[in-house]
């Protein structure tokens, strides 16, 4: 009895290896189909096999051998009636009383599936069990569903707690959210009132210092006026009485002279001139340390300074002890700092003057030598110093000014002072610069520096510079010292309120010398 068509359609379906309805087709050069994962696998085995049996790539039914391994290609129109074949016999299967969904048929097999294989982790069926899956642990669905439910309930409580955790620690960050608003906004406005009544009282502050002034100088140039029209009435006193008596003296009758010399009145003892007050320092005072206080804020403290600073620098080398004085032969390192500095460059010379005995001076008074054994021969009166000083020949008393200095080693002094400034020792120091209100120094030490005012050392740490850069803001009562090596680092700066022209002052100690730096 002949197959139906359908059977003997099905059995041209079937792979000759594994005897099963083709899996993923390919075709090989000869034309003969084999699933892909039979194929290889054949193959796979074929050069696995001891020596002396036949290796190679060979087609199972023809035998034809290949070379190389052939590239195996998908039969597309193999694969889709293959599909078609898998459908009809679920249709087939499904009139039979056993209808199925298709989930629930083995996609290689077309089988029921009834295990779960725990190696391959896949529900399989009874073909399965036994060709590929018959040495793995099998087990019913409802025993691994348990397991599985088991995790998965476990996996929620998980999730949940976590999600619970989330949602909470979003919670914490919306209320830092609106807590740092709330305190920012708060901070802002206690600072926008705080700002404006400092801003209100320093205007107040302002014009009620500038109405002192003022009137202390109204009532001083009245007085001064006074005094000058009491001098006026008086020399035109004296004129007059000049006039007449040179008319007497040339009148030639005797008895005319001796007639008209009673009536020629004797002049006047003169009137008192008025005391004109006007002490500038004496207004200053009050005021000084408010101002120098709040010139520190504005200038060196808040950000945005107007008080320039140089980056922290690798500066150069510390100053060694009675190291001679070198000539600045190479230029020094610039930054962009120090350029808007030597903008305002001025060429110092020292002024002989002034010099202490001991101080040797270079021919052009750029330089400066600490020598006992060499006395300057000049007279021991005037202005010269007794502590080992000397005064720059410039003096400053507005605008912004800038010099640079060359130290042969520590135990030097340099800063600014009054015209003023006692040439005399005072305290028991070797010098006074800075022991008053009217000098600032900076005291280069051989560890530190000690920026010296109105007898007050503040110690600063800080690398020790050969070359040092002075500016002075006299407007803005502002003075810097700055170490010159590969940047320009501040080290010191006074705020203050001059009244009078600065002069740059030093002071050196046995064997050091300080020569000023020139420029172009």
């Amino acid at each position: 009895m002949a197959l139906p068509i359908s059977q003997k359609l099905e059995e041209k379906l079937v792979c000759s290896i594994c005897l099963e309805l083709f899996r993923l087709p390919v075709t090989l050069p000869c034309g003969h189909n084999f699933c892909k994962r039979c194929i290889s696998g054949h193959w796979h085995k074929q050069n696995q096999a001891p020596a002396g049996a036949e290796k190679g790539y060979t087609c199972p039914e023809c035998r034809r051998g290949f070379e190389q391994c052939p590239e195996l290609e998908k039969n597309v129109t193999l694969c889709s009636v293959v599909e078609l074949a898998r459908d009809s016999e679920a249709r087939v299967l499904g009139t039979e009383g056993c209808e199925m969904a298709c989930g629930e048929l083995c996609l290689q097999h077309g089988r029921p599936l009834e295990l779960y294989c725990e190696e391959e982790r896949r529900c399989i069926c009874c073909v399965c069990t036994v060709q590929q899956c018959q040495q793995h642990r099998r087990v019913l669905f409802e025993e691994e569903r348990s397991k599985k439910e088991t995790l998965l309930k476990e996996s929620l409580e998980k999730a949940q707690q976590e999600t619970e955790r989330i949602e909470q620690v979003m919670q914490e960050l919306e209320e830092q959210t609106r807590s740092i608003k709330d305190s920012s906004e708060g901070l802002k406005s206690v600072i926008l009132n705080k700002v404006t009544l400092l801003k209100k009282a320093l205007e107040d502050f302002q014009w009620q210092t500038v109405a002192r002034i003022e009137q202390k100088q109204t009532a001083a140039l009245e007085h001064v006026g006074e005094n000058w029209s009491l001098l006026k009435e008086r020399l035109d006193m004296l004129g007059q009485h000049r006039d007449r008596a040179q008319r007497l003296l040339a009148c030639t009758n005797d008895r005319t002279f001796l007639q008209e010399f009673p009536l020629l009145p004797t002049p006047e003892s003169p009137e008192a001139l008025l005391p004109v007050e006007f002490d500038l320092a004496g207004m200053v005072q009050p005021i000084t340390e408010i101002l120098t206080d709040i010139s520190r804020l504005l200038l060196e403290v808040l950000p945005g300074s107007v008080a320039p600073k140089a980056p922290s620098p690798i500066a150069q080398g510390p100053v060694h002890s009675q190291e001679p004085a070198v000539k600045l032969v190479a230029p020094l390192h610039e930054c962009q700092l120090r350029t808007e500095l030597l903008r305002d460059h001025r060429n110092l010379t020292f002024d002989p003057e002034t010099s202490n005995k001991y101080l040797e001076l270079s021919k052009g008074n750029q330089k400066a030598k600490h020598s006992y054994s060499a006395i300057c021969e000049h007279q021991e009166q005037g202005p010269r110093f007794e502590p080992w000083q000397v005064l720059c020949t410039q003096g400053y008393s507005h605008g912004h000014h800038y010099w640079e200095v060359k130290i042969s080693s520590h135990s030097v002094i340099l800063g600014v002072t009054y015209r003023s400034l006692p040439r005399q020792h005072q305290q028991g120091h070797k010098f006074n610069i800075g022991l008053d209100g009217g000098s600032w120094g900076l005291q280069v030490r051989e560890d530190c520096y000690l920026a010296w005012h109105k007898g007050r050392a503040e110690k600063i740490q800080e690398q020790l510079y050969r070359n040092l850069g002075i500016s002075l803001d006299y407007n803005k009562g502002l003075l810097s010292f700055y170490g010159l090596g590969e940047r320009t680092q501040l080290i010191h700066s006074f705020h203050d309120v001059f009244t009078e022209p600065l002069y740059p002052v030093f002071w050196l100690c046995e064997g050091r010398v300080v020569t000023l730096c020139q420029t172009n």
